[in-house]
């Protein structure tokens, strides 16, 4: 009895197969699913017949499988798992003494068959199969090993323009630790030889946690600044607050109120800027407040407040804060805000803005604004509509709607005079039929602007005619290189496709060779795909994906992410979105975010945490430009009212939601700046918070938050999906220690000292969107005290 249902289910298995395998051979497939069909429907038959042969055949299934998986897949055991798993089990189900004692010979032999040797090539067949799978889950993963360079430059404390020695090395007062945006400190207590000591020092809970009608992205991404004594952050409710830094008690807290609909699709605040007025300073906001922390809110406000004890600067602006409505087209409520901390740089405080991704052509503005630090005065706008024309807008006048916008950090450098801003992409991201000259000049771009003037100076675009939201995510870094013994101003720009731009600062022209190389075709109808597209040197992009990175969870859910790979339109990075819908990868999520890298001016090397997500992205065509699709039951779809198409953007997964896409799916890497020669990529990071089985193994997950160097030859970050904060060897990327997080760590790490002692600070709240588990810490380690 039990041979017979055995026999009915395992065919009914191979019928399955057999249904894919032709569909997948169909579409230019691989042949394998039909051979493995025509096995299980045999050994189906064989069993429901009580027929020993069907042990002798299940045999030639699994050698064949084995065969099949390590030509495709080599010994990589997390893409050999889903070729083999369930073919493996039922070989052993089979062998099991009530399936095998009904099996005979042949019609005349009534005695059990597995026992007489018709099990034996099975066995043997099972025992190579666990054994290749032992192998592999041994054999180490196949990255990049190298090693990076030790220091190149004498002072430790040089960078841009002698820029670091201005700053304490205790402190951390900017958002990447200074206006050049390294993110890299010169302390160097804690390093490679005793990061594994670190304990938690103290934590503390800002009781800012989700509320109703909070946007789906709601997020801790905050990373905190450190001047003398003092932590200043804000949590994804716009609240402010000051710690005493080397306790953790709370000095004071500030909340702007914003409403429950202040933003419609991002709730979160990445950090607040600090500034000191100058000595003989004697402005009316200079006097009531000396230190001011600068606030960007949900609800488009830029708030001052007295650094000392969090009350409103009311001389700055109108009664405390500016309004970023002011001249705002398409005003409404939620649609335009800032996340990100403003740039403070001789004498300014430099804002831009974040408008709503692909809900309609008729969005707010892009425009750039430089206000007075001590008045909130406006003393120049960039607005890439009109981007010869700096001077204040008139009353009654409004920027250009729709325009790309800098919703992330920017960075200065003072002494060259020069604002570095990286520009997203008008909405709708992934439909340009309708841009203008100067969208397409600007959009996904990094453009210098006079500090003083905001006049343009130059720009580097680094994808022509954004089709795939691939935004310039995260803030510049300035460095200054040695190459060929001169020193050269650099700007260091990650992107979402990969790349890694290293540009003269002073000119935006390459220091690391970018090529322009030739782009798929196709776009949809109404709209064009640029002819090339750019590439640097240096460059982490992904390889490009085959039917061979189909993964899933088993051999089934497999196959049909090879189907649908076939179905899609796929001829590589930058392949247009389509109405049949567009494979994406790197996918908008991009291998790099606002998180960023980080980069090291004295042994002039960069710290990375590539990831790596295929989506898909569909075109669908609008019958009217005004019709709500979402509230016809279509919800996920990017409206993009006025737009010929709406536009269903999603992640590349399996029916059971896995990617489709085989680990790993990120990495830790470090790169040479002045060559462009990446030393190592390790994957990082566990799927133990994302499975039903905390399963511990090393597959790479993607990170979100950025990483930060240090002096003591590390580099931390915490953003991946598992629940960790964790220490890297700058030097080889080798993984030196970790510690548990409460919740997700989506954030930017750093470091400071307060009376010699150096902390690392961890901010654990979480992340919306990606699924991470929602708190709301700030936790400080430290060495123990001896």
């Amino acid at each position: 009895m039990v041979a017979t249902i055995t026999g009915i289910a395992i065919a009914l298995l191979g019928a399955a197969l057999a249904v894919g395998g032709i569909w997948l051979a169909a579409l230019g497939g691989s042949w394998y699913y039909i051979l493995a069909a025509v096995g299980f429907l045999a050994t189906g038959i064989l069993l429901f017949m009580h027929r020993a042969a069907a042990l002798y055949v299940y045999a030639a299934v699994v050698l064949g499988t084995l065969v099949w998986a390590i030509w495709e897949a080599g010994f990589d055991w997390w893409q050999l798992a889903p070729r083999g798993d369930i073919v493996v089990l039922i070989g052993i189900w089979l062998l099991l003494p009530f399936v095998t004692r009904s099996l005979k010979r042949d019609f005349f032999d009534p005695r059990p068959a597995a026992w007489r040797g018709a099990g034996i090539p099975l066995g043997v067949s099972l025992v190579l199969a666990v054994g290749v799978a032992i192998y592999a889950l041994a054999t180490p993963s196949a990255d990049l090993q190298g090693q990076l360079p030790a220091a190149r430059m004498a002072d430790a404390e040089t960078g841009p323009s002698g820029e670091a020695a201005d700053v304490p090395a205790a402190d951390w007062p900017a958002y990447g630790r200074t206006e050049f945006g390294q993110k890299y400190s010169p302390l160097d207590q804690i390093h490679a030889g005793n990061v594994d000591h670190l304990k938690v020092a103290w934590q503390y809970h800002t009781g800012d946690t989700r509320r109703p009608g909070d946007p789906k992205e709601t997020t801790y991404e905050v990373t905190p600044l450190k001047i003398g004594n003092t932590l200043y952050l804000c949590t994804p409710h716009n609240l402010a607050i000051a710690l005493d830094a080397a306790t953790g008690e709370e000095k004071w807290r500030f909340d702007p109120e914003v409403g429950t609909e202040a933003s419609r699709q991002h709730q979160t605040c990445r950090g607040v800027s600090y500034y000191q007025s100058l000595e003989g300073s004697d402005s009316a906001t200079a006097t009531e407040c000396p230190t001011r922390i600068y606030l960007p809110t949900s609800d488009a406000r830029l708030i001052a407040l007295n650094a000392e004890t969090g009350e409103v600067c009311r001389s700055f602006g109108e009664n405390g804060h500016v309004n970023l409505w002011a001249n705002m087209p398409n005003l409404q409520e939620g649609f335009y805000y800032s996340t990100s901390a403003p740039v403070i740089a001789r004498g300014l405080v430099v804002v831009g803005g974040s408008v709503n991704d692909n809900v309609s052509t008729t969005e707010p503005s892009g425009v750039i604004r430089a206000y007075d630090i001590d008045t909130g005065d406006l003393l120049w706008n960039w607005d890439s509509g009109r981007p010869d024309e700096t001077t204040p807008i008139s009353d009654g006048e409004t920027y250009t709607a729709n325009s790309p916008n800098s919703w992330t950090t920017m960075s200065a450098d003072p002494e060259l005079g020069l604002l570095y801003v990286p520009l997203g992409n008008a909405p709708p991201d992934q439909w340009g039929g309708n841009r203008t000259p100067e969208t397409e000049r600007f959009s996904s771009s990094i453009v210098a602007l006079d500090l003083v003037t905001g006049e343009l100076r130059w720009v580097f675009q680094t994808v022509h005619h954004d089709l795939w939201d691939m935004d310039v995510p995260s803030q510049p870094s300035l460095i200054d290189l040695q190459i060929d013994g001169n020193t050269v101003p650099a700007v260091v720009q990650a992107t979402k496709q990969g790349d890694i731009y290293v540009l003269d600062r002073r000119t935006g022209d390459p220091i690391l060779p970018v090529t322009e190389e030739p782009a798929p075709q196709g776009a949809a109808k109404g709209d064009h795909a640029a002819k090339t597209q750019p590439t640097s040197a240096l460059s982490l992009k992904p390889p490009r994906l085959t039917e061979h990175d189909m993964w899933g969870a088993t051999m089934f859910d497999q196959l049909v992410c090879r189907v649908e790979f076939h179905q899609y339109r796929w001829e590589g990075r930058f392949t247009p979105p389509s109405t049949e819908g567009s494979l994406v990868h790197p996918g908008n999520f991009g291998v790099f975010n606002w998180g960023g890298v980080a980069v090291d001016p004295v042994r002039q090397i960069v710290f990375g945490t590539p990831s790596y997500l295929a989506f898909v992205s569909k075109l669908i065509p609008r019958e009217n430009p005004e019709k709500n699709y979402v509230s016809e039951g279509k919800p996920g779809l990017n409206e993009n009212y006025g737009a010929p198409f709406a536009v269903s953007l999603k992640p590349f997964t399996s029916p059971i939601g896995l990617p489709c896409q085989a680990p790993p799916w990120g990495y830790v890497a470090g790169a040479d700046l002045t060559t462009g020669k990446v030393a190592y990529m390790h994957r990082n990071g566990t799927v133990r918070d994302r499975s039903p089985i905390p399963l511990p193994f090393k597959m790479g997950v993607p990170d979100l938050g950025g990483p930060i160097l240090t002096a003591g030859n590390l580099a931390f970050m915490s953003g991946s999906l598992d629940y960790y904060v964790r220490a890297f060897d700058a030097t080889t990327g080798e993984q030196l220690w970790r510690d548990r997080l409460p919740a997700g760590g989506q954030a930017t790490p750093m470091t400071y000292a307060v009376d010699g002692k150096q902390y690392l600070l961890v901010v654990a709240g979480g992340h919306g969107s990606l699924g991470t588990k929602t708190g709301d810490s700030i936790i400080a380690y430290a060495l123990p005290s001896t």
